[in-house]
């Protein structure tokens, strides 16, 4: 069926189909008697009789069709009603096609609908412009509806299984999104991601889906270390006692694109074993921050980095510390604190992000 802006309907419609949980829309049985799975596609062109030419095909094919003339209406429809695939006008007066690409790729509640742009303009500037928005393909005109049809089957089949694979990761609590390294965008993200982005860049996250600049810088650097061969370096991010990991991965560019990276996030919070080590060694907050870097095999400058402050302050929180356990160098003070306080973990690469090198016995403050 159809659905134009304002809403028209023809005579005697047919009822609308109803949406899977998946967001696809259950079609018409196939030839062979099982149910064939369609979905809801949303049509953008400003010329009426390309809207007519589409709708009967894709309407004899068992799809569900939104209609929209302009690229307001586009934007307004696709955020009303979420369609499962965009076919849409390069040209049109006012907003174009590429500015409607943009826009729809800029809003995370959009950002995963597949676009397949409808074009006249076949030269290689046009085509590179159209993908640069977002565009997944595109079919040049005068339409031809049998080829319309198959590459939506294609981008449609992909897009399910996107976003399944999000739902999963969703469902399970994971903290995931994918990004593009090039233009420092996030692709998608699950809602944990999210989340934990806005909570460690909550001055550097606004709309749309551009990522914040330190991780920016981070995924460009990382991606081309791994282009070379190398294995991407994690990134650590410290609030406070809580600190967020980011670890980069490799995607097929056949599931997200060529230029496409996966970003695995995990949070760790230092204030249950900062409280043990205030409580149970009888030191202060400062003191315990510092001795729980130590006892994870961080120098001075290390931890004066991680806590913001100087090497010489941390040399000065150690001595007082070291006078507290009646100790004089670092392992021992490690040693001492292992034995009273549980919740104190050795150190170990989960929990610094790096391997954490072995204090000698004789390691001054």
């Amino acid at each position: 069926m159809i659905l134009s802006e304002p809403a028209a309907t023809r005579p005697n419609p047919a009822p609308p189909m109803a949406r899977s949980s998946t967001g696809i829309s259950p079609g018409r049985a196939s030839a062979g008697g099982e149910a064939g799975t369609y979905g809801v596609v949303l049509v953008v062109d400003d010329v009426p009789d390309n809207l007519a030419v589409l709708h009967d095909a894709l309407d004899e094919s068992g799809y569900t069709v939104l209609v929209a003339s302009s690229g307001e209406a586009a934007l307004s429809r696709a955020a009303q009603s979420r369609p499962d695939i965009v076919l849409l006008d390069a040209c049109m007066p006012g907003m174009d096609g590429f500015e409607v690409a943009r826009r729809l790729k800029a809003d995370p509640a959009t950002a995963g609908i597949p676009i397949v742009f409808m074009t006249g303009l076949t030269g290689t500037e046009h085509l590179v412009e159209a993908f640069a928005a977002g565009g997944a393909d595109y079919v040049t005109k005068p339409i031809r509806p049998r080829e319309v049809l198959a590459r939506m089957a294609a981008h449609l089949a992909t897009a399910q299984v996107q976003r399944q694979a999000r739902n999963a990761l969703d469902a399970f609590g994971h903290a995931t999104m994918a990004v593009e390294a090039a233009r420092g965008r996030c692709v998608w993200q699950t809602a944990l991601a999210r989340r934990l982005v806005g909570e460690f860049y909550p001055d550097e996250v606004g709309a749309g889906e551009a990522l914040p600049p330190e991780v920016q810088a981070w995924v460009a650097r990382e991606s081309l270390r791994r282009r070379a061969g190398a294995e991407p370096a994690g990134l650590t991010v410290r609030r406070g006692p809580r600190r967020l990991h980011l670890n980069l991965h490799a995607v097929d560019p056949d599931a997200l694109g060529d230029g496409h990276w996966l970003i695995v996030l995990r949070v760790a919070d230092d204030s249950t074993a900062v409280e043990a080590l205030v409580h149970g060694l009888d030191l202060t907050a400062r003191e315990a921050e510092v001795m729980l870097w130590v006892a994870r095999g961080k120098t001075n400058r290390d931890i004066g980095d991680i806590l913001g402050t100087s090497p010489r302050t941390v040399h000065k929180h150690l001595e007082h510390v070291f006078r507290k356990l009646g100790v004089e160098t670092r392992t021992a003070a490690v040693s001492v604190a292992m034995s009273r306080v549980a919740a104190l973990a050795p150190p170990s690469s989960a929990a610094t992000g790096g391997p954490a090198p072995a204090a000698s016995p004789a390691s001054p403050v």
